[in-house]
């Protein structure tokens, strides 16, 4: 098959899954999850054909695989939307594949396998793990699956057909759509169990607070647009003429270029969507919804999406780019990627639920990246997306699992006042759950940057010597501060879950999950410490040579000129090995003797400061007082005057209108001339009637009929398409 039609087909298998499991099979379980599955199973192997047909074509960059249509008319021409991949969409595509398609299969596991029943998250069932007698008077405990079960692998099979589609457009129309489906579903899978106020709250912060983001990103695409007359990668990011007129127009806002100005604007919608500073709240509570669900939006999906189209509109940030110091675009963006990095970090020091550590590392990590592109590190921040999308859904993964043998031993005690997410309440599972454990610890030092085995070693070192090499000492120095914070946080979290002696009886009756949850830890530890190996520097100490850096010279391709390649320099590399063994052997020191009713190490040193910490710097409760309360008041102050007075009146006004033309309309045209003379005196009536009932037959008013037919409709085209591509 031609390998053009394969990207097209790419984004279809789980679209149809979505709609398979919503029409169909809904109320059988184990055939929605192997729909699913199969969906993500088939995608996977497209994108790997892909991935290594681009790695073995010749010189590919300056060749790519892409294939488009027109669309929309726009007068004497077309909108034309396709798809591309070029080095940049062939890379991220093997990682997509990859973590979506382990996701999947984890969360048959995770959904069949001790997940809560009653209580807050699904009202009206006894919860996991209560006695309950039955009619017969005999006694069971209760092992739920999730009542919502096809509901959910319907919802992540559309959230991976947006994310497909963003990866595989040749434009930023039809990137923003996948954009959007992404935001959807993350509204609809964080309040997932919305039967918690606080999943509800999440997803509701989730989706307005990303959508500030959007807001800025759609004016920056309406202003490329009018500029360019075009939202085609090629046609502008590749247009030296193109990308001059927008380096050399200048604008009234802050003295930018329209580059920059445009590039600032689609900067913002990645604020929103990768949680960077000041719109990094939203990500922290989407922890309310399902673990899988916070491995897709943290690692494989909805975040890495923000910074991969940071690094696809990267020629138009840096299109008035001297090489030789930054221009204000770029300084902004990089000031935003460094602050958000050690702002992260800090907080992530003083968390105790497992899942928001990682959430602040995540944030903390896109920070990395894109204070990466603001510097001009292209390369480096390509490098780093894909090697945290596999640790970092490793441990999102991981920390599902731990949370799991954690609800095991609440079922076993049966005290549900026990928190199975709280670092504080576990201890002692590496011996428990030694899969769970030896996957955890690669992931953790990956993230960390443990020298030389891991992945995240490579990429983020290569950040720090970028920076290092272009003199940003700013942006060096508060990077290393936030890669030690980092080790520290990591080794802190990975001592108090799994080293020690169990610290409740909770802990203590902990095991291990069954394979459909280890068996995907296990291949994305492969990727967490191989994928690193890709990307050795060629003049590294006795390494570097071993195996060819295809990373720099295969995605540096995407670009119009390969960036150089930096001289090596031991400065940096001392930097990054010592914040990563300093983090990790500070955190084991701090926390290896923790005891049952301890308090946290960081408090008596910290002081005043841990609380602050502790509560997020106080974001929330500013954004509550700031922002959420003034705008309520207006709302209700305003709401009066302006709804019901000024737009119901209009609205009342314009009805009593309409009423008044169709009574005119009735009585002196319909009446007397259609019904009376064309219907009854000539017979039209008669003639119309009988067509009229056999149509009706057709327009049901039932939405379900209408969904199979266009369903049918296209499966009939796919397949019509399918073998006309042989």
């Amino acid at each position: 098959m031609a390998t053009e039609t394969i990207i097209w087909l790419l984004p279809l298998p789980p679209l149809l899954a979505f709609f398979l499991i919503v029409l169909f099979t809904n109320k059988y379980k184990a055939l929605s999850h192997s729909v699913a599955v199969g969906a993500a199973g088939l995608s996977w192997l497209g994108s790997m054909v892909v991935f290594f047909r681009a790695l073995s074509t010749p010189e590919f960059g300056k060749e790519i695989f892409a294939s488009s249509i027109p669309w929309l008319p726009t007068g004497a021409t077309f909108l034309s939307i396709g798809v591309q991949i070029d080095p940049l969409s062939a890379v991220t595509i093997f990682f997509v594949g990859w973590t979506v398609l382990m996701i999947f299969l984890y969360s048959v596991g995770y959904h069949n396998y001790g997940q809560p029943a009653g209580d807050h998250d699904h009202p009206g069932l006894p919860p996991h793990g209560a006695t309950v007698t039955d009619g017969h008077g005999h006694k069971h405990t209760v092992l739920s699956i999730e009542p919502m079960y096809s509901r959910f692998f319907a919802f992540i099979g559309l959230f991976a057909f947006g994310m497909y589609t963003l990866v595989v457009s040749d434009n930023l129309l039809t990137l923003f759509v996948g954009w959007e489906i992404m935001g959807l579903c993350s509204y609809l899978l964080i309040g997932f169990w919305y039967g918690k106020p606080s999943a509800r709250n999440a997803a509701v912060k989730a989706f307005m607070t990303t959508r500030v983001g959007d807001v800025f990103m759609l004016l920056g695409l309406a202003m490329l647009y009018s500029a360019t007359g075009t939202l085609n990668y090629r046609a502008i990011f590749y247009n030296e003429e193109i990308l001059h007129v927008l380096a050399t127009t200048a604008t009234p806002i802050f003295g930018l270029s329209a580059a920059g100005l445009i590039g600032l604007l689609l900067f913002i919608g990645t604020v929103g969507k990768s949680a960077q500073w000041p719109l990094h709240i939203w990500l922290p509570d989407a922890m309310e919804g399902p673990t899988p669900v916070s491995a897709m939006i943290h690692a494989a999906t909805m975040v890495s999406a923000g910074v991969y189209m940071v690094i696809r509109i990267f020629p138009l940030f840096t299109a008035d780019w001297t090489g030789h110091g930054l221009t204000t675009t770029m300084s902004i963006i990089a000031f935003i990627g460094t602050f958000t990095a050690i702002f992260a970090a800090t907080i992530a020091v003083a968390q105790n639920d497992i899942k928001k550590v990682l959430a602040y590392s995540t944030i903390s990590q896109l920070g990395f990246m894109i204070a990466a592109l603001g510097m001009g590190a292209y390369v480096a921040a390509a490098f780093h997306l894909v090697t945290h999308a596999f640790f970092k859904a490793l441990l999102f993964l991981g920390s599902g699992s731990v949370i799991h043998g954690m609800e095991h031993g609440v079922m076993h005690t049966g005290d549900h006042h026990v928190d199975p997410q709280d670092m504080w309440n576990m201890g002692g599972l590496k011996d428990k759950m030694p899969v769970t454990f030896w996957t955890f610890l690669i992931g953790g030092f990956a993230l960390s940057g443990f020298p030389l085995v891991t992945a995240g070693f490579w990429s983020k070192d290569e950040i720090l010597a970028d920076a290092f090499g272009h003199g940003h000492w700013a942006i060096l120095a508060t990077l290393s501060i936030a890669a030690l914070m980092t080790a520290f946080y990591t080794m802190r979290q990975i001592t108090l879950t799994f080293f020690g002696q169990p610290r409740t009886k909770e802990a203590e009756h902990a095991h291990e999950t069954p394979w459909t949850m280890t068996l995907p830890l296990v291949v994305l530890s492969v990727f967490a410490v191989g994928f690193g190996w890709v990307g050795i520097p060629e003049h590294f100490p006795a390494l570097g040579g071993l195996l060819p850096n295809w990373f720099h010279e295969f995605v540096g391709g995407t670009l119009l000129e390969r960036p150089e390649t930096l001289q090596f320099s031991f400065i940096p590399l001392t930097i990054s090995l010592v914040v990563a063994l300093g983090g990790l052997l500070l955190g084991w020191l701090v926390y290896k003797d923790v005891k049952a009713g301890d308090s946290d190490p960081l408090q008596k040193p910290l002081g005043p400061l841990y609380p602050v910490l502790k509560n997020k710097w106080y974001f929330d409760e500013f954004y509550a007082f700031f922002v959420i309360k003034p705008a309520t008041w207006i709302a209700e102050v305003f709401t009066p005057a302006m709804d019901r007075g000024a737009i119901d009146g209009i609205l009342h006004s314009v009805a009593r209108l309409a009423l008044f033309i169709g009574h005119v309309f009735r009585n002196y045209f319909d009446k007397p001339i259609i019904n009376e003379l064309i219907g009854d005196k000539l017979g039209a009536y008669w003639t119309f009637q009988p067509a009229g009932r056999a149509l009706s037959k057709v327009q049901t008013g039932r939405i379900q009929t209408y969904l199979i037919g266009a369903v049918a409709v296209l499966i009939a085209i796919g397949a019509a398409l399918y073998l006309f591509a042989f």
